[in-house]
């Protein structure tokens, strides 16, 4: 490989591959130095240079200056040494061209390895960043295999790189065949010694989040918000969504016109049934809600310390239909709201006591029991604000005189804590009740 022609191959390799001219070169320099020191020997003071214009290699020697030379490969005598530089001094340190002259073949063939090399660092840095930026996100990919050696995972070109779809991420009796095409859920990006490669996932629940964020409008633009998702994969999905902007029907934005918008979410997901409910903060609505399309009755809330439950009555012959196949609605109606849920039907549920009397006051018991939480939690917060009044009171009245304007500004700075303190105590109203039960039971531990 001529000179000129080293540059030119480099210049061109480098553009076509996104690559840094100069740190091709500086490679290629630091290879050529490990191919001489393999071929003619030499220590750590051995270095070379190619020039970026004309592309002549050299490489070049740092010897020290002495009387006898005992050494060649690190050492040079004083007379020889004054050829190169003729006020040299014996300990000195001087740098000689010591280029073989067989050395060009030797460095193209280097050049070439180096390039290659640098070509496939390039193209697996270029495939992991292009992967990393699918991480999340919902991508159509093509089947190439199913590896019987690894358990059955199925190998997938995602064209910007491969993907491996594991076992335990695969749906349940889901068949994979090759050349198929179909949608998968970005869980991870691995950069593997065989080279990076995403692992996807159908069961993830947020590959149901990913697809209803491509189908529906609503929920991209903020109109309509995903508040939580109970999945069981390849039979039945729940989800809670609620309107953000007013005027909003957050169900009907999911479902779409004739259910179009969630027939192509259930198609992406190989048939699964999606129930899209509304969310509430009433947990008596929620509960009811996700329910769906069970019909219910009435909703009691039982909550302690281990957990939250909440009874359900529905008409006898919606008994079934709510608890779902193998429990399965219950369950992810559990899932969904956060709540423990036990289903009654309404002749059951009165046979055990529990009539619409009955109801009403478990009902204002539990109303009774959240407000004491919240009464408790203010007074709490009042005393903090209290508290932290005191504390920005004290070093200000130590740090000035006695004076009458100083009492004045103490009587003003009083107002102003406790207007702080009022404003803090009123912030209350916005808290969430289960936030401020934590708060206490925190408080109390201490």
């Amino acid at each position: 490989m001529a000179r000129n022609d080293l540059i030119i191959a480099i210049n061109q390799v480098c553009a076509e591959r996104g690559l840094d001219p100069q740190t091709v070169l500086e490679a290629i320099e630091q290879a050529l130095v490990s191919a001489y020191r393999k071929r003619f020997g030499g220590g750590q003071n051995v270095f070379a240079k190619i020039d970026p214009k004309t592309g002549a290699i050299k490489v070049f020697a740092e010897l020290e200056v002495v009387e006898r030379v005992r050494d060649p490969k690190t050492q040079i005598d004083l007379a020889r040494a004054r050829r190169y530089k003729p006020d040299v001094q014996l300990g000195d340190k001087i740098v000689i061209e010591a280029t073989p002259k067989d050395f060009g073949r030797i460095a193209a063939q280097t050049a070439k390895q180096v390039m290659m090399q640098r070509i496939r660092e390039a193209e697996r840095a270029h495939t992991f960043e292009e992967l990393k930026k699918l991480e999340g996100e919902v991508v159509l990919g093509t089947i190439q295999r199913i590896d019987r050696k690894l358990n059955n995972q199925v190998v997938v070109n995602l064209g910007r790189g491969e993907g491996i779809l594991p076992r335990s991420e695969q749906i349940p009796r889901e068949r994979y065949r090759q050349n198929d095409k179909m949608y998968f859920y970005v869980k991870d990006v691995v950069d593997s010694q065989r080279g990076p490669y995403a692992i996807l996932s159908r069961t993830d629940p947020r590959f149901v989040r990913r697809l209803l964020e491509r189908e529906v409008p609503e929920i991209r633009t903020g109109a309509v918000e995903i508040k939580s998702i109970a999945r069981e994969p390849g039979a039945r999905s729940k989800v809670a969504v609620a309107a953000i902007q007013p005027n909003v029907d957050p169900v009907g934005s999911c479902v779409g016109v004739r259910g179009t918008r969630i027939q192509a979410v259930v198609n992406a997901l190989g048939g699964e049934k999606i129930d899209v409910v509304e969310w509430s903060k009433d947990p008596y609505k929620f509960i009811a809600n996700a329910l769906s399309p069970a019909k219910v009755i009435d909703v009691v809330l039982f909550e302690d310390e281990d957990e939250r439950r909440a009874l359900v009555i529905v008409p006898d012959d919606q008994l079934s239909l709510a608890i779902g196949k193998e429990g399965q609605n219950a369950r992810l109606a559990a899932k969904l709201t956060g709540w423990k849920v036990d289903i009654r039907g309404e002749k059951e549920a009165e046979a055990e006591g529990l009539t619409p009397e009955e109801r009403q006051r478990l009902r204002l018991q539990y109303a009774q029991q959240q407000a004491d939480i919240m009464a408790r939690a203010q007074a709490l917060l009042r005393e903090r604000a209290r508290e932290k009044a005191r504390k920005t009171k004290e070093p200000a009245a130590s740090a000035e005189p006695t004076s009458s304007r100083e009492t004045e500004a103490d009587k003003g700075a009083e107002g102003a804590d406790k207007g702080e303190a009022e404003e803090e105590y009123m912030d209350v109203d916005y808290l969430d009740q289960l936030a401020m039960k934590q708060l206490l039971e925190g408080d109390q531990e201490d």
